[in-house]
C-alpha cells in the first residue's frame, strides 16, 4: 500500500475543538469485521459489547504540561518550548521543540514565570526546531519539577485553535492516567469515566494496564510514498508480567482482548513472544504497524477517527480492513462525526 492510498478530504468543521460534555457521551461508531456492518451508537453503549472475563487493554500513561512560554535574554522576545523528554535529571537536561526556532542558539538563555524564576541556557542543536536545554533553578529536584508543571500548560494539539482552559488540565487525560512522561495523550481512552469503568468491572470485565509515552512523533504525518521507508520516533514502553498475565488468560480462554487505543495496540504489538502471547517489556518501542499486518494479541479495538496520511490511519487500516475502514470513514465525514484527539470513537469487532 501506498501513501497515496491514505489520503481523503477531511472538512475542517470536523477536527473537534472541545470535548463532548461528558466523557462517555460522545458518539460511537461500530463497526463489525465479519459482518461488514457499520452501526451508530453513543460511547457509554460499549457495556453492551463485552462480558465477564473479557479484557481492555489501557494505557495508563500521563500528560504532563509540556508547553512552555518564555522570553529571550536581552531582547525579551516570547517563545515556545514544548518539552519533549528529559535527558539526564541531574543535571537537568531536557530535549524540547522552540518556536520561533531561527532566533534560538547555542549559549542562548530563555526565562521563564513573571519573577524569571527558571532559566534555561541552550547548549544543543538536534533537528531544525530541537534543541537540547539546561535549566538553571534554584532548588531540589521535586521544587525543580513542581515549578515546570506550575509554569507549563496542558499541551492540547496545535490543531486546536484556541487557549488552553482550565478544563483541558483535566479532559486531556484519561481517568486512569498513573505514569506521568506522555507530552500527547492516549485519546481513546479519554471517553472511558469513572462510571463506566464500574459498570464494566461490575460485569466482570478485566482491565490490564501498559504505559507507552506518547510523544509528539505520534501526530506526524508519513511522508514518503513507500511506507516501508517512513521511520517512527522512539516511545518508552513498559508492560508488566501482571498485564501480560491478565492479558494471556483471557486469549487462553478465547476473551474478547480490546486495545484501547493506537497506543495500547502498538504497545502490545511490540512485545509479542513465538507462542503468539504478550511479553513483559521495559525499553523502546519504534513499531510502525501498516498493512498487512498480522494482529497477535488484540481481536478488537477502541480508537478515534485520525487524520488523513497519520501512521494511525495506516494501524486501523490494517486491523479493520482497509475498504471497510474507507467505507466507515466516507460514512463517519458524511454523519458529521468528530474527528481527532477530542472528537469522537470508533470500536472494531
Amino acid at each position: 500500500m501506498k501513501l497515496s492510498h491514505f489520503n481523503f478530504n477531511l472538512p475542517k468543521e470536523l477536527l473537534a475543538e472541545f470535548p463532548a460534555e461528558n466523557r462517555d457521551e460522545s458518539r460511537l461508531m461500530v463497526i463489525d469485521r465479519k459482518k461488514n456492518t457499520i452501526e451508530h451508537k453513543m460511547f457509554k453503549d460499549v457495556i453492551n459489547y463485552f462480558d465477564d472475563g473479557d479484557v481492555l487493554i489501557l494505557n495508563n500513561t500521563k500528560v504532563f504540561p509540556a508547553r512552555l512560554y518564555g522570553n529571550k535574554e536581552k531582547t525579551g522576545a516570547r517563545i515556545e518550548v514544548f518539552l519533549l523528554r528529559e535527558l539526564n535529571s541531574e543535571q537537568r537536561l531536557w530535549d524540547v521543540l522552540v518556536d520561533p526556532a531561527r532566533k534560538i542558539r547555542i549559549g542562548n538563555k530563555l526565562y521563564f514565570g513573571d519573577d524569571d524564576s527558571l532559566v534555561a541556557e541552550v547548549i544543543d542543536n538536534t533537528t531544525s526546531r530541537g534543541r537540547t536545554l539546561r535549566f538553571l533553578y534554584d532548588g531540589s529536584y521535586e521544587e525543580f519539577r513542581n515549578k515546570l508543571t506550575e509554569l507549563g500548560e496542558t499541551p492540547i494539539p496545535k490543531y486546536i485553535n484556541r487557549d488552553v482552559t482550565p478544563e483541558d488540565a483535566e479532559r486531556y487525560q484519561t481517568i486512569y492516567a498513573k505514569e506521568e512522561g506522555a507530552v500527547a495523550a492516549p485519546t481513546a481512552g479519554l471517553h472511558f469515566s469513572k462510571h463506566l469503568l464500574k459498570k464494566l468491572e461490575i460485569k466482570g470485565v478485566n482491565f490490564a494496564e501498559v504505559t507507552l509515552h506518547v510523544g509528539l512523533g505520534t501526530f506526524n504525518p508519513v511522508e514518503v510514498e513507500d511506507l516501508s521507508k517512513h521511520k517512527m520516533d522512539s516511545e518508552e514502553l513498559i508492560i508488566t508480567q501482571e498485564a501480560c498475565d491478565i492479558v494471556n488468560e483471557g486469549k487462553a480462554k478465547k476473551k474478547r482482548i480490546c486495545a484501547v487505543g493506537t497506543t495500547s495496540m502498538r504497545a502490545i504489538e511490540s512485545s509479542v513472544s513465538s507462542a503468539n502471547t504478550l511479553n513483559p517489556y521495559e525499553g523502546w518501542t519504534n513499531k510502525f504497524i501498516f498493512p498487512p499486518h498480522d494482529f497477535s494479541i488484540a481481536n478488537c479495538m477502541i480508537t478515534n477517527f485520525h487524520t488523513p496520511k497519520s501512521t494511525l490511519l495506516m494501524m486501523i487500516s490494517a486491523f479493520c480492513g482497509h475498504d471497510l475502514m474507507k467505507k466507515a470513514y466516507d460514512e463517519a465525514i458524511k454523519e458529521g462525526y468528530k474527528f481527532y484527539s477530542y472528537g469522537d470513537a470508533m470500536l472494531i469487532l
